[in-house]
């Protein structure tokens, strides 16, 4: 099952590799370049994916904050939030997002649905699809019509493909601003401890 769970990945990566619009992609990047700072966040898994994706920011040299952590300061009118939500419902996501627009900050939502009150708080909003949660409403009736819940649970294909996709605009920034490999090497945490 685990290979059958890895094609499903796969094949959810490959869809939306060709549904994300490259406009989206570009605003994404623009907004980002013009940061005074940037701000993620995100819930469970989506919050683990927003911090990966906050180090490699910090690699490439931007001032970075992951909402939570005890040494992020207020943000402010030049900053930018990145707010990752499958649902774009998640209500904690929704109250910082809301908070952010108060102070005049611009709002990237990441999230499965363009029409969801996330998505309506963003200024810019770049849909990545995926199962967030189980959306099956009639298990008989399912099942009389052959539909079946993916192999991989939960959230894991929105969070998998997300991760996927800000790696993908790290490697955008790094074409834009001019960045190497060797560039954010020196930034990498290297102290080793024996």
């Amino acid at each position: 099952m685990a290979k059958d769970a890895m094609k499903e990945i796969v094949a959810n990566l490959q869809t939306v590799i060709k549904e994300i619009k490259g406009e989206d992609v570009n605003n994404m990047v623009e907004v980002l370049k013009k940061a005074r700072r940037v701000f993620i966040y995100g819930t469970g898994r989506s919050g683990l994916v927003g911090k990966a994706f906050a180090m490699r920011l910090m690699h490439l040299g931007l001032e970075v904050y992951v909402i939570g952590e005890t040494i992020t300061p207020a943000i402010r009118r030049d900053d930018v939030l990145i707010c990752i939500s499958g649902s774009g419902e998640t209500k904690s996501v929704i109250l910082v997002c809301s908070s952010a627009k108060k102070v005049q900050a611009k709002i990237i939502a990441i999230t499965s649905h363009k029409d969801s009150s996330l998505a309506k708080e963003a200024d810019v909003v770049v849909v990545v699809k995926g199962r967030t949660k189980s959306e099956k409403k009639d298990y008989i009736q399912d099942q009389i019509l052959g539909r079946h819940e993916p192999l991989t649970p939960l959230g894991t294909l929105f969070e998998d493909t997300c991760l996927v996709f800000l790696d993908g605009i790290i490697v955008e920034l790094m074409h834009v601003l001019g960045k190497k490999e060797k560039d954010l090497r020196t930034a990498h945490f290297d102290i080793e401890i024996a």
